[in-house]
């Protein structure tokens, strides 16, 4: 099972956005299925406010999981995070126009060649396109670097 599968599974079994999609790099964040699955419970429904949406919050808290700040060069490692956090951010934004969870629950999304993963996965769902998207997009981000 490829981490998109992985993350659209955990969705499935009722985990929210952030949780699925920080829960699917678990075998390279260095967290627990349990611990992703803590961390990422209160960020849900854009953290219960329909603002950032929860595949973007558990798509940042991957990034900055796998190249972490350090405490002997914080700077250095708070600016990485921010830049990939925009670059993430930037690329989610290309796709659905939006970042809010609030406006993108008002469009209705279909998989198409911006979202290839939900295409292939034939989803319907909004949230798994949201999930599987976030982390396909985390995916391209790795494979950059």
């Amino acid at each position: 099972m490829d981490r998109c599968e992985r993350a659209n599974d955990y969705h499935k079994k009722g985990c929210n956005c952030c949780q699925a999609v920080l829960a699917a790099f678990s075998d390279i964040t260095g967290l627990s299925e349990a611990e992703s699955l803590a961390i990422g419970g209160g960020f849900g429904g854009g953290a219960g406010t329909g603002e950032l949406c929860g595949a973007i919050t558990g798509a940042v808290m991957a990034l900055s999981q796998m190249f972490p700040a350090t405490i002997e060069d914080p700077a250095v490692g708070k600016k990485r995070a921010v830049g990939l956090s925009r670059e993430f951010q930037k690329r989610f934004s290309e796709k659905f126009g939006h970042l809010r969870c609030a406006n993108l629950l008002a469009e209705k999304y279909q998989p198409d060649d911006a979202t290839p993963a939900a295409q292939r996965m034939e989803l319907t769902n909004h949230c798994a396109i949201m999930i599987v998207t976030a982390v396909e997009i985390v995916e391209e981000m790795l494979n950059d670097r």
